[in-house]
């Protein structure tokens, strides 16, 4: 792949904020908001999702804007307040990224330019080829369930348009706990165009993943998604008869 390796000047595009949801991410959090200032200008939001560690200090000192969470809201949670604060702003594109240096600001110019070239209304960083075998069947399996076509369903790194924030902050979208199978079948539903971008992930910086950490973790989360998957797919499917 030929990642653009310039730097995204938001002066000549129009207004993008990118959205970085962390718990307790301290180590990592400034090192990712200096690469985002590094490819591009794009201003940074932290929704800092009641970190007990210097999180808070350390996003604010890189130069990022911190919206501070009372109760711990997840991953999913803390998104759907960035993109309510990117609408409240007037801002007309949101990109989401984890804290956890996984994801390469590199990649921002791939990301954007199919939004910017009007062939999709969301694009999702994708990089199937990361990930541990049991994350690797898990996305098996859900592809299979859920019908959707996007190859990575659970990557956090996307850029939504406008229509897609409005859907995602609606309160159907607060009913959903993980940011995959619900929010791609709700995007879906309301004809939205997905598109996958590849791009490469870096391995987790420290920490480990709040999903496939332990098996308990994952066979809820395996639970919750493929009874969403079900019940999801046959009502969309139902309303494109």
């Amino acid at each position: 792949m030929n990642t653009r390796k310039h730097k995204i000047n938001r002066l000549i595009l129009p207004s993008y904020l990118v959205i970085i949801p962390a718990h307790n991410e301290a180590e990592d959090v400034s090192t990712v908001i200096r690469a985002v200032q590094k490819y591009s200008d794009f201003p940074v939001v932290v929704v800092d999702d009641a970190s007990t560690d210097n999180t808070i200090s350390r996003a604010r000192q890189a130069g990022a804007r911190v919206i501070p969470l009372v109760v711990q809201l997840g991953a999913w949670g803390a998104v759907q307040a960035g993109l309510r604060h990117a609408l409240a702003n007037d801002y007309q594109y949101a990109i989401t990224m984890d804290a956890d240096g996984q994801h390469e600001a590199a990649s921002l110019a791939d990301l954007v330019q199919p939004i910017m070239d009007g062939t999709a209304d969301v694009t999702i960083g994708a990089c199937t080829r990361r990930g541990s075998v049991l994350r690797k069947v898990a996305w098996s399996i859900m592809k299979r369930v859920s019908g959707l076509s996007p190859e990575d369903l659970t990557s956090g790194f996307r850029v939504y348009n406008r229509q897609a924030m409005e859907t995602l902050a609606s309160w159907q979208a607060t009913l959903l706990e993980y940011q995959d199978v619900g929010v791609l079948f709700l995007l879906q539903s309301r004809g939205l165009k997905i598109k996958d971008v590849e791009v490469t992930m870096m391995p987790r910086q420290s920490g480990i993943s709040r999903i496939f950490h332990s098996w308990f973790s994952v066979v809820y989360y395996m639970g919750y998604t493929l009874l969403l998957s079900f019940t999801k797919r046959k009502i969309f499917l139902g309303t494109k008869r």
